[in-house]
């Protein structure tokens, strides 16, 4: 697996000539690089489950450069209130879109824009008739509709069936976002029949899988619990009550795994403190000799979940949050939205060392801690059966010893009687699981708890941005402008302030 990011550039560079495009859903040819059909599955795999995770997480390009490719864990912590621009930092600009929910077509484009360019090749490994792929097939569908639902998710009516066509289709139709969710339920229902009865032959990916290292079992648990993520999403639509009911029936009686405790999917192909080697969070704010980036020194953490997390006594602060210079022990936030104003410079908090370790670090790409509350809520709606309580507290469990500390120091915090954080206190149960969520995917997966949010309300404690232009929090992103002039005919018309009114289909 290490040699795998020796190779990582070069297998890029021939797996994105080979499928570049002008438009980010088409898929050309260049002839002075390898045609995609001597490109092997294996060769493309990798690189692009690095890539795609990118797009989740985060990543910078160049030596020394401050630019951050738009990602959704960055998003989604700045929408949820986690994250905001140091007081002191010298930018007074630095995250001023996000502060004043200014999504226009250009906001963070580069979701939609990546997702689509990296996501065809997915569909060029589920594409290839070469006998002994099966494994690769599955995987490549399991990776695509968990991307894809993130692309719904943000977008809502997106170019399905018609992507990834290359030249055929230069300008695909928008599928309706309600039939490709039910898709997504169809393709992974695929991929887990192959998991099962593979072709004779088929052949296992082994290192060639950055993620689960072939590990065919947890790519099935994998694809579990994403099936039950994208159910759960749109279990609340009132007119999909018998469609869910059927399906969460069907993950029962087919004693359907999960992923559980101690399995969290992560990604790791060699990753080290070289350029373009490093891990794509870590790079965003760690130099290559793994000193601190002005990314870190920027972005500051909010007095708001400084002050809950601490009015919690939840011991993830210190992992979640760097201490300040004040001394140690000392956490504090800086007011999502306000002005860079030099009176009130006093130290922040930012990313802290549970997040952030080095360049080399694992990649989270869905914890152990999203699974088990997403079971927990599962039960708590009657869908699954089980025990919500233990399974919210093993997710506390997890989230916790994934920042590097303790079950006992889980114990301790969800023992409390405080609302949101211990069972029998909690008073709204799916509450206090989305609460934990928030505070469980703070830093990892900001995009996450930000469409959980949209989905259900939850957690309702969290405030805007003090220069929000209403009273609203976004709820969707806006198609990019490089979309809608190379597919003009084909993109639903959108205006701004659709962004806070134009829900997807499962919050309608």
């Amino acid at each position: 697996m290490k040699n795998i990011i020796k190779n990582l550039v070069i297998c890029g560079l021939v797996v994105t000539s080979t499928i570049s495009c002008d438009n980010y859903l088409d898929v050309n040819e260049d002839p002075n690089n390898p045609s995609a059909e001597i490109v092997n599955p294996e060769i493309v795999l990798a690189a692009t489950q690095v890539y795609t995770y990118n797009v989740l997480a985060g990543y910078t390009i160049g030596s020394n450069s401050n630019f951050v490719q738009d990602n959704m864990n960055q998003l989604g912590n700045l929408m949820m209130n986690n994250w905001t621009r140091d007081v002191g930092a010298s930018n007074s600009s630095y995250y001023f879109n996000e502060h004043t929910y200014n999504v226009t077509s250009d906001f963070y484009a580069g979701i939609f824009e990546t997702l689509y360019l990296r996501t065809s090749n997915y569909t060029f490994i589920q594409q290839t008739d070469r006998p002994g792929y099966d494994n690769y097939v599955a995987i490549a569908k399991i990776l695509k509709s968990f991307y894809f639902q993130y692309l719904v998710d943000m977008y809502g009516d997106i170019p399905y069936s018609e992507a990834h066509l290359r030249g055929d289709n230069l300008t695909p139709r928008y599928d309706d976002d309600l039939a490709i969710y039910r898709d997504l339920i169809v393709q992974i229902d695929q991929a887990i029949a192959l998991i099962d009865n593979p072709s004779p032959g088929s052949f296992n990916p082994g290192a060639n899988d950055v993620m689960l290292n072939g590990d065919m079992n947890m790519w099935k648990k994998f694809a579990n619990t994403l099936k039950l993520r994208i159910l759960l999403r749109e279990s609340q639509r009132s007119a999909s009550a018998t469609y869910i009911a059927a399906q969460m029936a069907s993950l029962q009686s087919s004693g359907a795994q999960f992923l559980g405790p101690n399995e969290t999917v992560t990604i790791n192909p060699g990753y080290n403190a070289t350029l373009n080697q490093q891990n794509g969070f870590a790079s965003t704010f760690l130099t290559t000799n793994d000193g601190f980036k002005n990314n870190w020194s920027s972005t500051g953490a909010t007095k708001y979940t400084v002050n809950y997390l601490l009015g919690t006594n939840d011991t993830r602060i210190g992992r979640i949050y760097s201490e300040t210079t004040a001394g140690p022990g000392t956490y504090d936030g800086h007011q999502q939205g306000d002005v860079l104003n030099t009176a009130t410079n006093y130290p922040v908090s930012h990313v802290g060392p549970g997040l952030l370790i080095n360049s080399a670090q694992d990649g989270i790409v869905l914890s152990a801690a999203e699974s088990l509350l997403l079971q927990a809520e599962a039960v708590q709606r009657g869908y699954l059966s089980g025990s919500a309580k233990d399974l919210y507290e093993s997710a506390i469990t997890e989230s916790y010893k994934l920042l590097g500390l303790t079950a006992g120091q889980a114990t301790s915090y969800y023992s409390q009687a405080i609302n949101l954080v211990g069972w029998n206190a909690s008073g709204n149960k799916i509450e206090a699981i989305i609460n934990q969520k928030w505070i469980a995917l703070n830093g990892l997966n900001g995009g996450e708890t930000w469409i959980e949010n949209t989905r259900t309300g939850f957690p309702s404690h969290v405030p805007l941005s003090t220069v929000a232009p209403g009273t609203l929090r976004p709820v969707r992103l806006l198609y990019p402008s490089s979309e809608i002039a190379g597919n003009t005919a084909n993109v639903p018309p959108q205006n701004e302030s659709q962004a806070f009114t134009s829900r997807i289909f499962w919050n309608q």
